[in-house]
């Protein structure tokens, strides 16, 4: 009976020490309206191996696997510090000037990382651009180390958003 006790209890404490660990998941949104036709827009931000043509993080980008703007093509980015992220492009409509793509790995403080891009007209000359994404933390432990728990996920993707549409609405008006 003693031993079924502690058993039960190892058991139980495991199991609460596995759900301490799963982090949750996360999210950012920015986006940006930009006075430009969205055809314009759509044929900057379209181009899944230049990111750097409008983001301002980005030293180089490379289909590394794949074809380009086709779904299953991996694109490696070198960032301005060196960093590299490799990515992998998940669905690319140009009809609903959309992509959707995931981290495969990288230096950014995220896991588990999806997101979107999508240019939507808002009129002859005004278009709106939707950067959004969903992640985890990188560091899943239940206490994560310093700079690595969600608020620095978040914040991270969101100033990594956030640069980037501004740079687009300033090269596209």
């Amino acid at each position: 009976m003693k031993y079924s006790l502690l058993l039960a209890t190892l058991l139980f404490g495991a199991t609460l020490n596995a759900v301490a660990d799963e982090a949750k998941s996360l999210s950012a949104h920015e986006e940006v309206t930009i006075n430009a036709p969205a055809a314009k827009v759509w044929a900057t931000v379209s181009n899944f191996n230049d990111l750097g043509a409008w983001h301002p993080a980005i030293k180089k980008t490379e289909i590394v696997s794949g074809t380009n703007n086709k779904v299953g093509a991996e694109r490696l980015l070198t960032l301005q510090d060196d960093g590299t992220i490799k990515e992998k492009l998940l669905a690319y409509s140009a009809k609903k000037k959309m992509f959707k793509y995931a981290i495969v790995e990288g230096v950014l403080p995220v896991s588990s990382y999806v997101s979107s891009v999508r240019v939507t007209a808002q009129g002859k000359d005004k278009t709106l651009v939707v950067w959004e994404g969903t992640f985890k933390r990188k560091d899943t432990a239940a206490m994560p180390a310093a700079g690595q728990d969600d608020e620095a996920a978040v914040k991270t993707m969101t100033s990594v958003y956030r640069g980037g549409l501004d740079n687009l609405k300033k090269i596209s008006e």
